[in-house]
């Protein structure tokens, strides 16, 4: 049993994180503007379309998690689905800004959701397949640290590059991926020693958390669920608020909204050393307290007084005036909470859903992780955009609905008793 953790190997398995991140940071940052302006969808078609990518992870990342553990090829298990998956993700995202028809435009992100959807659970399930059930919580901060950059990468600086031209965020994109894909390809060795331990199918596992006499394991998987329906409704419809509510160019939007993975990758690795004091479930339940409160406080807070002026912030400020300094807004202090809340939640969870488990199964499980993240990610910008209609597009009302799903999400962590790490 290793005795401290690899972070050579970790940081390099970060990369292929780094690349999905940058893809979806910029897909759902930009890709909503394209919806409501180019092609004059209503706010709930929007809702519905952001969660198409969901729909597709819903139906493939599962049953692929589950293949994974079964498929015995000279590179490993894993890496076919990066390999096949990663350039066409990479090409059908570079296409995106380009139709001016949306049949075209459908075409290119339908190819994006599937293919993309091939290769994240994969590429996930190597974080546990490498590293001792001790050490994963700080392994998947590290991992998420890196894809925190590449999220901050889509925001900021994509932030920047559409205001010079919608396509360049999404060439950036695409570029990155296949760089980030390489290097996982490059420099990861996946365990070559399989379990010939009886693997069941995804149906079959699900079946068995349900049925277990504790119920940890759907607890943590409905408060997986309803987290994300909170997070995911907010990230979907950032860029709207910041432009309706606030008052801000598209491009300032994402660029405040980046703000918060900077301080999720602050609080990444933390969040893991912190889970090994006091354990996963604890740093989880602190995490959803804190972000609720930020979501209620954005809420009430007037917009005029969200955008108030702390101090200059020249990499992820927002100008408040023409041509003016970049600056730390109230709106922005707030996003550094959420941000190390979220750190808080979302580093801890998979770890949590792997450690239910053996060795063999880590792929199935991760899967199990991906549907009901995913599935949640399919209802809340549903939700939301039907609310934000209901309520004459008042993009402020998804400040309101989401906390209510973190205190559900909350309620379910308290009654969780397995998931924390073992030696």
């Amino acid at each position: 049993m290793a005795t401290r953790l690899n972070y050579g190997k970790t940081f390099l398995l970060g990369f292929g994180f780094f690349g999905l991140s940058v893809v979806w940071g910029v897909y759902n940052a930009f890709v909503p503007i394209f919806l409501s302006e180019k092609f004059h969808l209503s706010p709930i078609i929007v809702g519905f379309f952001m969660t198409l990518d969901n729909i597709a992870a819903l139906f493939i990342q599962p049953p692929v998690g589950a293949w994974s553990d079964r498929l015995r090829t000279p590179m490993g298990r894993r890496i076919p689905f990066l390999l096949i998956g990663a350039p066409i993700t990479a090409v059908a995202f570079g296409l995106i800004p380009l139709p001016a028809a949306l049949p075209l435009f459908v075409a290119c992100t339908s190819t994006l959701l599937l293919s993309a959807a091939l290769w994240r659970t994969p590429v996930i399930a190597l974080m546990p397949d490498i590293t001792p059930s001790a050490f994963r919580s700080q392994a998947n901060g590290i991992i998420n640290f890196m894809g925190g950059i590449g999220a901050i990468i889509a925001l900021q600086t994509g932030g920047i590059l559409y205001k010079m031209s919608p396509n360049f965020p999404f060439w950036l994109g695409s570029g990155l991926v296949l760089l980030s894909a390489l290097a996982v390809y490059l420099f990861i060795e996946e365990p070559k020693e399989y379990s010939t331990e009886e693997q069941p199918g995804i149906l079959a596992s699900l079946r068995e958390v349900f049925t277990n006499e504790d119920k940890s394991g759907i607890r943590i998987l409905f408060a997986i669920f309803f987290w994300f329906i909170g997070f995911s409704a907010v990230d979907t419809f950032f860029t709207l608020y910041a432009k309706n509510h606030l008052g801000l160019h598209e491009g300032d939007g994402a660029t405040l909204l980046s703000v918060l993975p900077l301080f999720f990758v602050l609080f990444a690795i933390p969040s893991g050393y912190i889970a090994g004091k006091i354990g996963r479930r604890n740093t989880i339940s602190m995490g959803l307290m804190i972000i609720t409160i930020i979501l209620v406080l954005l809420y009430i807070t007037p917009a005029s007084a969200l955008l108030t002026g702390i101090a200059p912030l020249p990499l992820v400020g927002i100008p408040l005036v023409e041509g003016g300094a970049r600056m730390l807004t109230l709106a922005g202090v707030l996003l550094i909470f959420g941000g190390a809340g979220w750190a808080f939640i979302n580093i801890n969870s998979l770890p949590m859903i792997v450690d239910l488990t053996s060795a063999a199964r880590i792929g199935t499980f991760t899967g199990l992780y991906y549907l009901f993240s995913t599935f949640s990610a399919i209802v809340g910008p549903n939700v939301n955009g039907l609310a934000i209609q209901l309520t004459g597009d008042n993009y402020n009302v998804i400040m309101l609905i989401a906390p209510m799903f973190m205190l559900i999400a909350l309620w379910l962590m308290l009654g969780v008793k397995r998931g924390e790490a073992t030696r």
